[in-house]
């Protein structure tokens, strides 16, 4: 199971239209046991979605977690109403797929926070779940799955 859904408010009158990107899902508990094999780690994964019709350089970005662990988007660009899938462990990257290259898990199954913050260290969205609420996110709870144990 993953969770997805939710997004930032609409930017108030008078301003621009601007482009929007958010964490638009994420399993945080990979399927199964989580025996550390690399096809676990992959099964854990957070989404993220640019919801305008226009492209989104995304290199400089970061996608962390709540105990500092903290990917970077390198050379990405992500297309108009796209999604990327960043996965934890290795592999090889795509235009819908990347990975952090990681041989632990980064989530936290109980609780957590993803942060997406852009090349300036914005913080452009967050999805919490768990025990951990971030109120200046726009997610709550979200639903792992799988047994094991980290």
């Amino acid at each position: 199971m993953f969770w997805g859904g939710g997004g930032a408010a609409p930017p108030p009158h008078g301003r621009p239209h601007r482009d929007r990107v958010e964490i638009s899902g994420a399993q945080y508990d990979s399927p199964g046991w989580d025996n550390g094999t690399n096809r676990s780690l992959n099964k854990e994964w957070v989404d993220v979605t640019n919801t305008s019709r226009h492209a989104v350089n995304l290199d400089g970005w970061t996608l962390s977690a709540r105990d500092g662990r903290t990917y970077t988007f390198h050379h990405y660009r992500l297309a108009g109403r796209a999604t990327v899938r960043v996965h934890t462990g290795v592999g090889r990257d795509s235009g819908r797929d990347v990975y952090q290259d990681r041989r632990r898990y980064v989530w936290d199954n109980r609780s957590d926070t993803a942060t997406l913050r852009d090349d300036r260290n914005r913080r452009v969205d967050t999805l919490s779940w768990g025990g951990h609420r971030d109120d200046r996110g726009h997610h709550g709870d979200g639903h792992g799955h799988g047994g094991g144990h980290r």
